[in-house]
């Protein structure tokens, strides 16, 4: 009487289609951080706004606060830009003669040097000109007898 006792491979071997999702109770933990989550965002955005209630007449303040320096400024920057207009003016002014006389002594020189170059090239022609019928005598080879 023998009686081998039988082994089926579902008890020998891991079940392998089983998976740990989570904890128990991690459920309720979430939900329970989510709601908390959603407490203080609600707390959040009703701070936000009482913030922006009470700092629309403290931002009117600082918004006619700049319009008034802006004004001021305004009144002190014009007569120095007037003044400044004036300055650029008179500068513009002596710049504008300066360079008309700048442009008239270069035009005087380019008058004077293209009236320069005809003669000297006239003179230089003209002393070609008498030396050709002349020997020249700095170069000239010795004579032969």
């Amino acid at each position: 009487m023998t009686e081998q006792p039988t082994q089926t491979p579902e008890s020998t071997t891991a079940d392998e289609t089983f998976t740990f999702d989570a904890e128990p109770g991690q459920e309720s933990a979430e939900a329970g951080a989510s709601a908390t989550a959603r407490e203080w965002m609600a707390q959040l955005q009703s701070m936000i706004d009482n913030v922006a209630t009470h700092a629309a007449p403290a931002m009117r303040q600082i918004g006619a606060k700049a319009a008034e320096l802006a004004a001021i400024a305004g009144e002190k920057a014009g007569p120095f830009a007037q003044r400044a207009a004036e300055v650029t003016t008179e500068a513009g002014t002596r710049l504008a003669e300066r360079s008309r006389e700048v442009a008239a002594e270069l035009r005087r020189d380019a008058a004077a040097a293209r009236e320069a170059t005809p003669q000297a090239a006239q003179a230089t022609l003209g002393e070609e000109t008498a030396t050709e019928g002349e020997p020249d005598t700095d170069n000239a080879a010795p004579p032969t007898a």
